[in-house]
């Protein structure tokens, strides 16, 4: 079992087969970690790497699951977006959901992987294994896409997936509406990233896309929801 090229420095872990979960590797920095019962299936994936940071582009149970496992496994830092330290650090999801209703917090608590020490927190420019950080909210509070631009690629978490959830067609859609903490946002963030012009695009969930101009239709055909009318993932009317 190996990692797979996306591009000459970016590497595709495919932790929950086919394309359902998604961690990257580049220049020695982890992105995701996958759902807390997939530690045997990363670290396998990660025999003979040599891995300098472990960065989360969000706090979710299939992204944080198993951080602290391999940071202490590899004994290096966790960073993430400040807007989802407390989750990170805690494993306590009451703070990235659009409702804190006990039922649905209580079973993806059951779900989060165990907190762990944040080392720092990205900001929008920052730099690390070669990327450069955008913040990416709406998700997530915190929530952090990664751009090469030499290459053009986009790592960007779950602004958008690239698998239909319920078919698990591939096919470009907007994130779970019940786990998204402000849609509105996540759609002003998918617009941003769309302005990048990224010629490959990696997902959380499903399948690379190297196809930049279907990104750009798609995003192009977003609705533009206002705040007002999304309160925390409410839908629109």
């Amino acid at each position: 079992m190996q990692p797979i090229p996306v591009t000459e420095t970016v590497m595709r872990l495919p932790l929950l087969p086919p394309h359902r979960v998604n961690a990257y590797l580049v220049g020695g920095v982890l992105i995701d970690s996958g759902g807390r019962l997939g530690g045997r299936r990363l670290l396998r994936l990660l025999e003979g790497q040599r891995l300098s940071a472990h960065v989360l582009t969000h706090a979710h149970p299939d992204h944080q699951g198993c951080s602290r496992r391999v940071c202490q496994e590899f004994e290096i830092p966790l960073l993430c977006g400040e807007g989802d330290r407390a989750a990170a650090e805690s494993g306590d999801q009451r703070s990235l959901m659009p409702r804190s209703g006990p039922l649905m917090v209580g079973l993806l608590n059951l779900m989060t992987g165990p907190g762990h020490p944040v080392d720092r927190t990205l900001c929008e420019g920052d730099e690390i294994g070669g990327l450069t950080v955008i913040e990416a909210p709406g998700h997530t509070p915190g929530h952090l896409a990664f751009w090469e631009e030499r290459t053009r690629v986009l790592i960007l978490g779950d602004v958008l997936f690239h698998m239909q959830p319920a078919t698990l067609r591939t096919a470009l859609s907007e994130p779970f509406r019940f786990a998204t903490f402000d849609r509105a946002a996540n759609l002003r963030s998918a617009r941003k990233l769309a302005a990048l012009n990224p010629e490959a695009i990696c997902f959380g969930h499903g399948p690379p896309l190297t196809d930049g101009d279907a990104f750009q239709r798609f995003v192009a055909g977003l609705p533009r929801v206002s705040p007002a009318s999304d309160r925390r993932g409410a839908p629109s009317p």
